[in-house]
């Protein structure tokens, strides 16, 4: 009897937790227009001033294409809304004037697509998946078909993501959308080694897997393996303090579940970061052992070894260990450049008829 109460009561608990989330997830009201005056390319952006990296990555788009030559804009809902905890001057326009023509497009993030059929038909529309194991969340599994939520969509022409994991998931699961790779791209100005070696400080981000990293922490405590050592948790910083942190750090930690691509552990090895942790399935990509130590998902005990030798070798040889986050840095920064990120919208929206000017 008591279970039965209680099983009903979470029933109701977890519907109540579904209309309060697809309430959020509702897209701003959009208007059209029959004809576009200057086809432009239209990122969709929530309204949200937190340091969330996909929303950086929508902004990072926006710049790199109108450095290409074509016309592009973040659309907010909010009049006179622009995110800032990141530096920008990025290109804004609001729902409430902009009309979107018949030749534009909307790139359209993974947050809205259960709640697509709020997006009038006649935009063409493209969604920008950076999180694909998100994209059924909140859609029930026994009204999921064919193709959903994505399925019924005939505006819907093509899907971004930002890494391999996530293209070969998203490939998969729609084989009548095509999927095109744009990788992300990491400012070395901000993310970089800092001149001298960093000191015995470890840092991470605490948006991902609270109670694990709690349990790891009293490991850690419980064999006296920190002391000494800064341990800073990465919390509400902006994009320029959380650079200052990760460059002062000598060993990062990372806590990634299921990513899309996981910035906070490729930022920090930009930043000369020695990395431990998980890899988030996505971060595989650049999770090198050979400058980095990944960890088997879930595996505290494994993960808190890795940490003690670790400390152990930063104090044995501080100079030796710190090479490695150098390493880390350079392969790291190579490979997800601005360059190679405009080579892939290039690619990406040529195909779809998007020229420059």
């Amino acid at each position: 009897m008591i279970s039965r109460l209680a099983g009903k009561a979470n029933q109701r608990l977890e519907s109540f937790r579904l209309q309060r989330e697809m309430r959020r997830r509702q897209p701003p009201a959009l208007h059209t227009t029959p004809a576009s005056t200057a086809p432009t390319v239209y990122y969709l952006g929530p309204d949200m001033d937190l340091p969330i990296g996909g929303i950086r990555v929508i902004y990072r788009h926006v710049d790199a294409l109108r450095q290409m030559g074509i016309e592009a804009a973040v659309l907010h809902g909010t009049d006179g809304f622009r995110s800032t905890w990141f530096e920008n001057q990025t290109r804004i326009e609001y729902t409430s004037q902009a009309r979107i023509g018949p030749e534009d497009l909307l790139v359209v993030p993974e947050w809205y697509g259960p709640t697509l059929d709020r997006i009038p038909r006649d935009i063409r529309v493209v969604i920008f998946n950076q999180r694909a194991y998100d994209t059924w969340d909140f859609v029930p599994y026994d009204e999921t078909g064919a193709g959903a939520p994505y399925a019924g969509h005939d505006n819907v022409l093509a899907i971004l993501t930002v890494s391999r994991d996530n293209a070969d998931l998203l490939g998969y699961a729609f084989p009548h959308l095509p999927v095109h790779l744009t990788r992300n791209a990491i400012d070395p100005a901000l993310f970089h080694p800092g001149d001298s070696l960093p000191g015995r400080r470890i840092s991470f981000t605490t948006t991902r897997r609270a109670r694990e990293r709690e349990q790891l922490l009293h490991i850690l405590r419980s064999r006296d393996v920190l002391r000494g050592w800064e341990v800073v948790p990465i919390v509400d910083r902006t994009e320029r303090e959380t650079a200052e942190i990760m460059r002062g750090s000598a060993i990062h930690l990372s806590f990634s579940d299921r990513e899309g691509f996981g910035l906070p552990p490729a930022e920090a090895m930009a930043s000369g970061c020695y990395v431990i942790g998980y890899h988030g399935l996505a971060g595989r990509e650049f999770f090198d052992p050979d400058y980095s130590t990944p960890v088997e998902d879930g595996d505290l005990v494994a993960f808190a070894r890795a940490i003690t030798d670790a400390c152990a070798e930063y104090d044995a040889d501080p100079e030796a260990f710190c090479k490695r986050g150098r390493t880390a840095s350079e392969r790291v920064l190579a490979k997800y450049s601005a360059a190679r990120l405009a080579d892939d919208l290039r690619a990406f929206y040529t195909a779809m008829g998007v020229s420059s000017r």
